[in-house]
């Protein structure tokens, strides 16, 4: 990635920062997490949330990527040579980009999925199929190792070539066309389970907000939703940052990429919600939400197979515009460090991304059970590595918080931000403090040893470290010009 790269209108980079966001995490994991964690309730966290925590990173770490115009690993070395602060800082980078690279790796498998089901809808093969044949159908889909290496490895070639044409020519072009086109087909969508679902009975759900049937596990699930939805803690907001002209506010993009996120997450729920009721299902069905129930309430109502298919390549495309901006920073790296070209670079992550997928296809049938990765930490190689991810994200995204917040000047961070003082300083309580706090609970929340008590005394001795190193830092460095 050159430094001189800039996107070529002004609004291509909120196109791409919510190219990004929404994806599988929008259309799949949204309305399960709802439907299991009691609706409306569920919503009104996952706001609170995404304004306390999620906005203030997202303009950190956009804000990032704009000052050091490279890619994340690169442009957080140039940040800590230009602000004299520790080397350490340039973990952030390294942190995103590993992050990033293992999400692709497995994120390409289970969107593989959708291209499967697309093929299923779009030649009527489940048309009148019952619960029984569609839940056989998944279950061999998992149990076939072969035809998911086939799918993932189109999902993963398909996006690897829009990177590979380039900023201007692939992700640009492509997202002009991706973007609104989805947006189009998620209004269709949504008018078909009007017309033939329930849309009464799901807006009621979505809408009602009955906190006292939230547990304390729904509280955390709808924190670490309102993080991970807006691709934080893995390059690729930074690497897409660093292609913003100086000129675009980062306040009024960051808000709107939350909004439009959220309202795409609450119009896909109505959607997936009003054909679920529709048909009679059940709705807290978690991840088969998508592949088992949807396809069977898809199979009973009129002209279904062909909304189906229309459905599916809706999560094909969103998955798309999610997997370019995870090959972007690892790709940007290759060609800044060792002067690759972008296709070389993009097929040397590729190529690494699909092997390492491998070991995802094969824990759901041939590694399921019994293989090493079970005796030494009790999970299989997809939750494994699943897990990490759940780790290095919210790792990554606290330390920008973190390094936002403390070790850029006021007056640089003003600069950026360009906006009310009033503002100015609330961003900066909750990137300072807020925001770390937040996604430092979600972090050890993902780790498996992190509970009972040992979770939240860990938690307030975090906060309590915040502020001595507020004092420390205070007390030690010049004032803030």
């Amino acid at each position: 990635m050159s430094g001189h790269n800039v996107w070529t209108h002004k609004g291509t980079f909120l196109l791409a920062a919510v190219g990004s966001a929404v994806g599988l995490g929008n259309l799949w994991r949204f309305p399960y997490l709802v439907g299991e964690y009691g609706g409306g309730a569920f919503i009104l966290v996952y706001a609170l949330t995404i304004f306390a925590v999620g906005i203030p990173i997202l303009i950190a770490e956009i804000m990032l990527g704009r000052t050091s115009r490279q890619s994340p690993i690169m442009g957080m070395r140039h940040l800590t040579k230009t602000h004299h602060t520790s080397r350490a800082w340039e973990s952030i980078g390294w942190l995103g980009a590993l992050a990033a690279f293992l999400i692709l790796s497995f994120y390409s498998v289970i969107a593989g999925w959708a291209i499967h089901y697309t093929w299923l809808m779009l030649t009527g093969s489940l048309v009148d199929a019952d619960a029984q044949t569609i839940s056989d159908g998944f279950a061999f889909l998992l149990s076939s190792p072969g035809l998911m290496t086939v799918y993932h490895t189109l999902f993963i070639v398909v996006s690897g070539l829009i990177v590979a044409l380039g900023i201007h020519t692939g992700i640009e072009s492509g997202l002009r066309i991706m973007m609104p086109a989805l947006f189009i087909i998620l209004l269709v969508v949504l008018a078909y389970s009007v017309i033939h679902g329930d849309i009464a009975a799901a807006a009621d759900f979505l809408l009602t907000f009955n906190l006292a049937s939230l547990s304390i596990e729904g509280w955390l699930q709808a924190m670490g939703q309102s993080f991970f939805t807006l691709s934080l803690g893995m390059g690729a907001i930074m690497a897409y940052g660093a292609y913003m002209t100086s000129e675009v506010s980062l306040t009024r993009t960051a808000i709107a990429i939350a909004v439009i996120d959220t309202l795409v997450a609450m119009v896909a729920g109505l959607a997936i919600f009003a054909l679920v009721f529709g048909a009679g299902l059940d709705i807290a069905q978690g991840p088969g939400l998508m592949f088992v129930t949807l396809p069977l309430a898809f199979a009973e109502m009129p002209m279904g197979a062909l909304v189906g298919g229309v459905f599916f390549i809706l999560v094909l495309g969103a998955a798309i515009s999610s997997s370019i901006s995870l090959i972007e920073p690892v790709a940007a790296y290759l060609v800044e460090r060792f002067d690759m070209t972008r296709p070389q670079a993009v097929a040397i992550l590729v190529v690494a991304a699909w092997a390492v997928g491998l070991l995802t296809v094969v824990s759901f049938n041939i590694w399921a059970e019994g293989t090493f990765f079970h005796a030494l930490w009790g999970r299989s190689a997809f939750e494994l590595i699943e897990l990490l991810t759940n780790v290095l994200m919210p790792l990554g995204g606290l330390m920008i918080a973190l390094f936002a917040g403390w070790a850029l000047t006021q007056t640089e961070v003003k600069k950026e931000l360009d906006t009310t003082a009033m503002w100015f300083a609330m961003w900066r309580f909750l990137v300072r403090f807020i925001s770390p706090a937040a996604v430092a609970y979600v972090l050890l929340r993902s780790l498996p040893f992190m509970d009972g008590y040992l979770l939240p005394a860990v938690g307030a001795l975090l906060i309590v470290g915040l502020f001595a190193a507020n004092q420390r830092w205070k007390a030690k460095r010049r004032p803030l010009t």
